[in-house]
């Protein structure tokens, strides 16, 4: 553990433990001090940027995948989402008792601040991170930005007609896919470097990766979103 001087052990669970060096010597202890995780429940204000189709914020009384939205801006929706929360914790003085913060399933990253502190980008599993420097007891600050992938907004936007021609082949795989798919003509205001007409689609492509029945991908902050106690037992 960091910030220690001698070897120590993160434990985060209750319960009886032998350690064995390799000489043969042992020793043992016992925890019971570690409070079970409390999860942080909704509801959840979500905001999302402008141009992309989505409204600017909702709320979210639990978290879900944003695929499984009923407003089809939010369920379509690709780009950084920030879900923001205020809540309550109580935590008890220990040098040795350290706080994680579990975001559970992501889809993809996540970026954490708590109490307006910047605890970076979390970008793969386990999503969790030490945040006893900033948790503090009474009303916590919480904002997560999520970055989610494009498919789904590609799918959304295949809800509506295409104004473009594509040669047959889109969203298959094997050679097909690799052959078949493309625009067969670039639009007009492509070529001049000009402004996307607003047909309703929020993306241009060259070619056609999804169709309109292609499945959504699993989207956002998903949680479920725990705080989790641990003890740095010194040995």
């Amino acid at each position: 553990m960091n910030g220690y001087n001698k070897p120590s052990f993160l434990i985060k669970e209750n319960g009886n433990y032998t350690l064995r060096s390799r000489n043969g010597k042992t020793l043992s202890f016992s925890i019971s001090d570690i409070d079970k995780p409390l999860e942080i429940k909704g509801p959840w204000q979500l905001t999302l940027p402008p141009n992309l189709g989505a409204p600017s914020a909702v709320t979210l009384p639990d978290l879900i995948s944003l695929h499984t939205h009923g407003i089809d801006g939010v369920r379509y929706f690709s780009g950084t989402a920030t879900y923001t929360k205020k809540f309550l914790f109580s935590t008890k003085a220990s040098v040795n008792k350290r706080y994680f913060l579990d975001l559970g399933r992501v889809e993809v990253i996540a970026e954490v601040k708590l109490n307006e502190k910047d605890f970076g980008i979390l970008w793969k599993r386990p999503y969790q991170i030490d945040v006893t420097s900033a948790l503090k007891d009474g009303l916590n600050d919480l904002v997560i930005k999520v970055t989610n992938l494009w498919p789904n907004r590609l799918i959304g936007d295949e809800q509506l007609p295409d104004p473009d021609k594509f040669a047959p082949g889109g969203n298959a795989s094997g050679l097909e896919g690799l052959t078949g798919g493309y625009i067969e003509q670039l639009p007009d205001w492509y070529i001049r470097n000009g402004q996307k007409p607003n047909n309703g689609r929020v993306c241009f492509s060259t070619w056609k990766h999804y169709l309109k029945t292609s499945p959504l991908l699993e989207s956002g902050l998903i949680g479920p979103v725990t705080i989790q106690q641990a003890i740095a037992k010194q040995i």
